[in-house]
């Protein structure tokens, strides 16, 4: 049994309680097999860490409940999972997951690929600077300033004359982000 405490704490705090309980090696590659489609949310399996997901994963979250419009949501948890516990091992399932049907799976693997500098999610994001959905177009530029090359920038520069202010407010900072990590001007 989890405990309030737990089930209340914030994504890190239970992040951090579920490599507690389960160990950083098995906590990420649950997250990683979930990403990649080779586990179901609450697989026999495997350890039920399905508390990641807070008190929604409880009440409607349950294996029994998520169906075909709502399994992304142990995707996201997965990948939200991902941004406070790390093994680079999982490199492969986040790239593979900025392709996932749903857009906010998809947002939080750019946020991940961010965070822990993913240099092989930069060509994906690439094809996410059009994706439909602004947030993931904003996650992916922000990606491409933390671990892409001075030939991104083209497509960084790009975003900054996009429709969308999150997005457009993204690519300044990613843009000033790659000029600082290359030491170099990159704007046209």
């Amino acid at each position: 049994m989890v405990s309030d405490e737990v089930l209340d704490a914030n994504p890190g705090g239970r992040a951090h309680a579920a490599a507690d309980a389960f160990g950083d090696d098995e906590l990420t590659s649950w997250c990683a097999d979930l990403l990649a489609d080779r586990v179901q949310w609450g697989s026999p399996t495997r350890p039920d860490v399905g508390w990641v997901g807070g008190r929604q994963a409880g009440t409607w979250g349950s294996p029994q409940r998520l169906n075909a419009d709502t399994a992304y949501w142990a995707r996201g948890w997965a990948a939200r999972t991902l941004l406070y516990i790390w093994t680079p091992s999982c490199v492969p399932e986040v790239v593979f997951a900025l392709g996932d049907p749903a857009w906010r799976v998809r947002e939080m693997c750019c946020k991940v690929a961010a965070r822990w500098n993913v240099g092989p999610a930069a060509g994906r994001c690439l094809d996410l600077l059009g994706d439909e959905t602004p947030r993931v177009r904003a996650a992916a530029v922000r990606v491409l300033g933390a671990v892409g090359e001075a030939e991104h920038s083209d497509s960084i520069c790009s975003a900054l004359e996009h429709e969308n202010e999150v997005v457009r407010e993204a690519a300044e900072r990613a843009l000033t982000h790659l000029e600082t990590r290359l030491d170099r001007a990159l704007r046209r």
